[in-house]
């Protein structure tokens, strides 16, 4: 089956009071209309048309990384003349998918579930049932069959008892949809060319008409304002939340953790409230993520901690680590295993090395850090001398203390010793203590500044 799929996104969105195109306005962090794309590429469609209007110039810089057919609707003239944009790009051998971009939540199984339902040369559609239809266009059967959709402004009383509603989203023979797109009319309460027509016209044409319906009702929500956005948000994420107690994670409040990308978990995870997850996320079995952290875009090793406040992005943190609470690993850290780091301390390019630990109020960055090295309270690498980063390399079993700078590039040999409130400059050899500090005074008489 050759899938090529129509993706409407030319509306402005009047009701989202903002200057951004309705359809980048976000869920989980992303376009609404990307989720769309990656749901038409997760289906091996081999082609993508993306029907656009206002906010073009906007549109096709977010989205320029997409492989897509850019297809202008100079004017909105209704869901057909919108479809009949892109009946260049369509073969006749094609299954068109249509697709709106501002419904994201449509599951990929749905969308199979739909292709599934085609017939071999008709008409699919996805339909939902609602307790309150209006609003939604009808979906009209006879026998149990499917003969049209009616839409509101057009139904009748009788017709508004209809609970069965038509999501948008449907499945057509790309031939078949090229000819009944040229017969559309718009003589209807709107004035617009209803894509919906094509159902009554199939109906009269004696092709099968199928339907499926999805397995969650927010799958086919779409969001015109801002009330609405938040909903599909919600519902994203309370999937998410599921998925990932589902695989082996317990979550403190499944309502307040929010899934900014892809996290995969192992086994007896531990997450509490407010954490946001971006990216790329990997955890490892018996991983422990307190309150209000963010991981972006990193790798959690087996039995690590992280404690409250803390930020882990583009980093490795390997087994048995402990971090936190407010500490920042930021991109290229590394956390070899049993390392420690601890409050307010920050690492940038970095590799801890097994068994040390920085503490306290400590920066390290383009720094090399041997095994089982203590860095005390207050050290900072000093890599950056307003042009270039240079590197800081510490040897095996070295003691830095206290509120020391390590003037980069610069080295500190295996078993040395660092004595606190030093700045080191030169290479410390093996074993040796460096002392660099300068000598005290203590002077009697000394008169205090007063305010003038």
């Amino acid at each position: 089956m050759s899938i090529t799929t129509v993706i409407l996104a030319a509306g402005k969105g009047t009701r989202m009071r903002s200057k951004l195109p309705k359809v980048l306005h976000p869920v989980a962090n992303k376009p609404m209309v990307q989720h769309v794309i990656d749901n038409a590429l997760s289906l091996g469609a081999t082609s993508t048309n993306l029907v656009y209007g206002h906010g073009a110039d906007e549109l096709k810089q977010q989205l320029a990384h997409n492989d897509v057919n850019w297809v202008l609707q100079a004017e909105q003239l209704g869901t057909g003349h919108a479809v009949a944009q892109a009946k260049d790009h369509i073969n006749d051998n094609d299954t068109v998918l249509i697709l709106y971009g501002d419904v994201p939540l449509t599951k990929k199984s749905t969308l199979e579930r739909l292709l599934n339902a085609l017939p071999k040369k008709g008409l699919a559609i996805l339909t939902v049932d609602l307790d309150d239809p209006s609003g939604y266009g009808r979906i009209e059967r006879q026998e149990g069959r499917i003969i049209g959709i009616v839409e509101e402004k057009d139904a009748n009383d009788h017709q508004r008892t209809i609970t069965e509603i038509n999501s948008g989203i449907m499945a057509v023979n790309g031939q078949l949809l090229k000819e009944w797109l040229g017969r559309l009319s718009n003589n209807n309460a709107q004035g617009e060319y209803y894509l919906t027509d094509i159902v009554a016209m199939a109906h009269q044409d004696g092709v099968e008409i199928t339907s499926a319906q999805p397995s969650d009702i927010m799958e086919v929500e779409g969001a015109n304002n801002r009330v609405q956005l938040a909903t599909l948000e919600r519902a994203y994420q309370a999937w998410q939340a599921e998925e990932l107690m589902i695989n082996g994670a317990s979550l403190a409040d499944p309502a307040r953790i929010d899934v900014r990308g892809k996290v995969t978990t192992g086994q007896d995870v531990q997450i509490d409230v407010n954490v946001v997850f971006e990216g790329t996320v990997t955890l490892g079995d018996d991983v422990v993520i307190g309150p209000n952290c963010v991981l972006k875009d990193c790798t959690i090793g087996d039995g690590v901690v992280i404690k409250a406040n803390s930020i882990v992005e583009d980093a490795q943190v390997k087994a048995n680590c402990t971090l936190g609470p407010f500490a920042r690993l930021r991109p290229g850290a590394v956390m070899e295993q049993d390392s420690h780091v601890g409050n307010f301390v920050e690492m940038k390019k970095t590799v801890l090395g097994e068994g040390s630990k920085a503490n306290h109020f400590t920066y390290l960055g383009d720094t090399q850090v041997g095994q089982k090295v203590n860095i005390g309270a207050g050290t900072i690498t000093c890599n950056y001398d307003g042009v270039n980063k240079s590197q800081t390399i510490i040897g095996d079993n070295a003691f830095i203390g206290s509120n020391s700078s390590l003037v980069a590039p610069v080295e500190i040999g295996a078993m040395a010793t660092v004595a606190a409130g030093s700045v080191i400059t030169n290479k410390v050899e093996a074993e040796q203590l460096a002392v660099a500090r300068g000598k005290q005074r203590n002077l009697n008489g000394w008169k205090r500044p007063v305010k003038k």
